[in-house]
């Protein structure tokens, strides 16, 4: 959660977010010191792994506080390339969950404006928001399944991530608990362990970052 808020103070600094992307670059060729995604004092900044959230806490920021272009205008994360632009949708998705209220309809209809490379991302955003914040009964749970069934893995993945971070935080919900069993088809405390059993040798340095390849591993799960 931590680096999700330093996204948010980097869109508002200028030039906040290249400076950041900087350092986060050089720290990909950097092996994540612990098996784990809780950074650890002694861990460098940004840390290799989960730094890629600051990325999608900058996305979150410009979909939730400036919507119209980023959202409604479906406009381009500006001063991004690369991987960082997956993250920024990732981050973008969440905000869409806030921003139509956990509307169905209207975020299906705002998902499929933008371009179809850009989808799976949003729709893994969703699937945290969802499960971490609530506001579907089991019904609209049911119909979310099926809206996003070609990006199911990607959704799952989201879910999977939000039942770790609640129980990381010993703030578990009833919410967050009914969303995972109906989404993911398993328990949050399945779906939590799965977010650990899927750090063991990522690969660090390469051309798909650990962060990808960690999300990778858990969408290939729920395939």
């Amino acid at each position: 959660m931590a680096y999700v808020g330093i996204g948010w103070l980097l869109a508002r600094l200028p030039g906040g977010i290249q400076g950041y992307l900087r350092k986060l670059e050089k720290a990909q060729g950097q092996k994540c010191p612990s098996s784990s995604h809780t950074p650890q004092t002694s861990d460098s900044y940004p840390h290799p792994l989960i730094g890629w959230l600051a990325i999608d806490g900058y996305g979150f920021h410009q979909g939730y506080f400036h919507w119209p272009q980023y959202i409604q205008g479906i406009l381009p994360p500006k001063n991004l390339s690369g991987y960082s632009c997956r993250v920024f949708d990732q981050g973008l998705g969440r905000s869409l969950w806030f921003v139509k209220g956990g509307n169905l309809r209207a975020i299906e209809t705002a998902i499929a404006q933008f371009q179809p490379h850009r989808r799976a991302d949003l729709w893994s955003g969703i699937g945290l928001a969802c499960a971490y914040a609530g506001g579907m009964e089991n019904p609209q749970l049911n119909t979310l399944k099926q809206v996003a069934k070609p990006y199911y893995p990607q959704l799952a993945q989201g879910v999977a991530f939000a039942a770790k971070t609640r129980l990381r935080a010993s703030n578990l919900t009833e919410h967050t608990q009914t969303t995972v069993e109906k989404l993911c088809g398993i328990s949050v405390e399945k779906a939590a362990a799965l977010t650990d059993e899927t750090l063991s040798r990522l690969s660090y340095g390469g051309t798909i970052p650990a962060y990808e390849q960690w999300r990778q591993r858990i969408q290939n799960y729920f395939v």
